[in-house]
């Protein structure tokens, strides 16, 4: 009987860096959480940031993101995303920024992509990400 065909799996970003491992309690103090985007646009002062307003479940809040190059503030109105909700906030270009929306890239210094993270049908605003 004929071999069945190997899968070769496609060729993902080359990984060369790792973060040092952290503990489960380190890890469980990430609040990781299912996010609306209700609002959405570019800001004046970068080209690079967006200013989203994502509903979390409990409160609107305000995150700024590097991710203009590759999104439209229009596109991202009503999606689904990630966020890490219990980030101190930082001050960036005179507003503050209340998370981190999720995303993957190659990791490079200028990705080639970068892919916001959705979370699948029936997903609601406030669900814990595990």
């Amino acid at each position: 009987a004929p071999k069945a065909e190997e899968k070769k799996e496609e060729a993902v970003a080359e990984i060369t860096d790792h973060e040092p491992e952290i503990s489960f309690d380190d890890f469980c103090k990430v609040e990781l959480r299912v996010a609306e985007v209700r609002a959405c646009e570019n800001m004046k002062e970068s080209k690079k940031l967006l200013h989203l307003t994502v509903f979390d479940g409990e409160r609107e809040r305000c995150i700024l993101s590097g991710i203009a190059k590759w999104y439209k503030p229009e596109d991202l109105i009503g999606k689904l995303t990630a966020v890490v909700a219990n980030l101190e906030p930082r001050k960036m270009m005179g507003s503050f920024s209340q998370g981190m929306l999720l995303s993957a890239s190659d990791g490079a210094d200028t990705p080639s992509g970068l892919y916001l993270l959705e979370p699948f049908p029936g997903a609601k605003p406030g669900m814990r990400l595990h």
